[in-house]
């Protein structure tokens, strides 16, 4: 089926940090997943209201009415992993929230794409621990989606998803191969036309790495970017702060 009013609710990864900049603008893979559906549909608008920083209680709260009142017939839900990272996370109360969001795009007759999230401990192994939660929660993720009838862009398992190239440095963000690979999988859940599974296919193999320059790399990462998130924690301060929805209303996409 074609969609013609697309609305993407979320947090950093939908906002689409680190595909592009700043100055330029981000692109991200909701705004590479619109292109993609405005090329079938000339009356095709599309809203994003993702921030990034945002927690999953916060999402709930400013943009899922803000979704609703744009009457959307395709809804992206990408949120929680903000929530998981974080040091005395509430799994009950994130799993409460991100349900009710999808519960609510659902009955409101909007096709919902839900996403679960990838192996965070193979990605960053300082984080390992955060495996086993990470784990559970797209368990949940899972009842969810079938709970609800959205779509399900399942990334566990693939390994393409854990690969380097698909994130960037700071590992908390895709790259812009990592974007083009989400709204290649989403575009595959939706069966749109000209989509395939071949988003998962796994990246040309890297060279061998010996583990004293593995070892290094890790602590360069911690150095330049776990610490500074650790250090804004302790300060009380988010990414989010000042920020607003990049796209807060349905407007025609522009095709690259």
């Amino acid at each position: 089926m074609g969609y013609l009013r697309y609305v993407a609710v979320g947090d950093s990864q939908t906002e689409g940090l680190m595909d592009g900049d700043e100055a330029s603008g981000y692109r991200g893979w909701a705004d590479r997943l619109a292109e993609k559906l405005a090329t079938a549909e000339p009356g095709f608008r599309y809203a994003n209201l993702a921030v990034r920083g945002k927690l999953a209680g916060a999402i709930r709260a400013g943009q899922t009415d803000a979704a609703l009142a744009l009457n959307p017939d395709l809804v992206t839900v990408m949120a929680g992993m903000n929530d998981l990272i974080r040091p005395g996370c509430d799994a009950d109360a994130v799993a409460a929230d991100l349900d009710a969001m999808i519960g609510a795009f659902a009955a409101s007759g909007a096709t919902v794409v839900a996403f679960t999230f990838p192996d965070v401990g193979t990605i960053a192994p300082l984080v390992a621990r955060l495996r086993p939660r990470v784990m559970a929660f797209n368990d949940r993720i899972r009842a969810m989606a079938e709970r609800h009838g959205a779509v399900l862009v399942d990334t566990w398992g693939h390994p393409v998803v854990t690969d380097p190239r698909i994130w960037n440095p700071d590992r908390i963000h895709a790259s812009p191969l990592g974007h083009a690979r989400i709204a290649a999988a989403v575009a595959h859940a939706l069966n749109l036309p000209d989509s395939d599974a071949s988003w998962s296919d796994p990246l040309p193999p890297l060279p061998a790495v010996p583990a004293w320059r593995r070892a290094g790399t890790e602590l360069t990462w911690a150095a330049t970017f776990l610490s500074p998130w650790v250090w804004r924690r302790i300060r009380g301060r988010s990414s989010a702060d000042g920020r607003s929805a990049k796209r807060p209303e349905l407007l025609p996409v522009t095709l690259l």
